[in-house]
């Protein structure tokens, strides 16, 4: 990431005012890339986005990719070298209550970005995030490798299948490996485990609900105390794209794929779990209560196993789940005596990549 890949170089975001996208958005700018975001207005109060004021030093265009026309024009005007595409519908309770927004997002708004990047010729390399919820959960013990089935139990997991079934046609019908010579595109999806980190404000997210409850001194609701996730922190698997869009860069055949980027075995922990280290940690007196009301479906137990990027892009979580929290925990405490967001954020940033 330091040998100045980056510097100068036209990436364009879509998701941009969301968590992930404000964390990839202040990464890249900190390596030197030439960034032009494109989203809705961000969708939480308070957001990274404007704590970290993300917009500051690009360009911060506020469009909805299910307008597929207004997607191409901005693609045309800019023509970006590379494409990180992370605008979606990411919650699965919402998507219960709205299922045809949700596939409109992430089905047909990742239709929009692929016709876009086929309408021009600057696209050197395009990464598709979803997520590890696209494949056909069984509730199986290990991971999930990047040739397991797609499916989706509910509407949110569902269309990320979709998506991704989508994207994989569209790389073998216009982007195809065997005829790279010829278009110069590598197009790649990537799929990640529950991020967490500091600055997500998300609704019915396990995180950033403990993150409110202590500053308030409500107990903590939490629906499925015994439900084991791959947590991991939004550095982590943000590494993995912006290497493997490096990758795809320097040689695109080799990479145009899907990828899974995330944790380590050991930090596959329960709800409950979670819940009792930020609290024992931040010397927080808080506790918890079951929340008993008639919820929608969500799965047990979900891994994903990282083989590939380990062994072909030398990828590996650097930050454990004890780390991961500690820094969450370290941004907020930051937040609550109104230090300079940007600069703590960043920090963090450049903490990791010392490593």
């Amino acid at each position: 990431m330091l040998d100045n890949f980056w510097n100068g170089k036209k990436v364009l975001i879509t998701g941009h005012t969301g968590f992930k996208g404000s964390w990839l958005s202040l990464w890249l700018k900190h390596l030197g890339a030439d960034l032009i975001g494109v989203s809705l207005d961000p969708p939480t109060k308070p957001s990274l986005y404007e704590q970290a004021n993300v917009a500051e030093g690009m360009i911060s265009l506020r469009e909805d990719i299910r307008n597929g026309d207004a997607v191409k024009a901005i693609f045309r005007k800019y023509k970006p070298e590379i494409v990180f595409h992370l605008a979606a519908q990411p919650l699965v309770r919402y998507s219960y209550q709205n299922p045809v927004e949700t596939y409109e997002t992430n089905v047909m708004g990742s239709l929009h970005v692929l016709e876009a990047v086929r309408c021009i010729n600057t696209v050197r390399s395009i990464i598709m995030v979803t997520t590890d919820k696209c494949y056909e959960n069984k509730e199986w013990v290990w991971g999930y490798r990047e040739n397991e089935p797609m499916g989706g139990h509910d509407p949110y997991s569902s269309s990320k299948g979709a998506a991704e079934l989508l994207i994989a046609s569209y790389r073998h019908s216009y982007f195809p490996s065997d005829k790279y010579s010829e278009h110069a595109t590598a197009v790649a999806s990537v799929r990640a485990g529950n991020v967490i980190g500091g600055g997500d404000w998300a609704e019915d997210r396990l995180i950033p609900d403990i993150i409110r409850a202590v500053k308030d001194d409500k107990k903590i609701r939490i629906r499925n105390p015994n439900s084991i996730r791959p947590w991991q922190h939004v550095l982590e698997p943000l590494s993995g794209y912006i290497q493997l869009a490096k990758s795809l860069h320097s040689d695109g055949a080799q990479f145009s794929e899907a990828w899974n980027f995330g944790p380590i075995d050991r930090d596959a922990k329960p709800v409950q779990w979670i819940v009792e280290y930020i609290t024992k940690k931040w010397g927080r007196e808080s506790s918890w209560e079951l929340d008993e009301g008639n919820h929608p479906h969500e799965a047990n137990y979900l891994k994903l196993d990282c083989s590939k990027a380990n062994e072909n892009l030398s990828w590996r979580p650097k930050w454990n789940l004890e780390m991961a929290l500690s820094k969450i925990i370290e941004w907020h405490e930051a937040e609550t005596n109104n230090a300079d967001m940007r600069e703590v954020s960043v920090k963090q940033i450049n903490e990791y990549m010392s490593r």
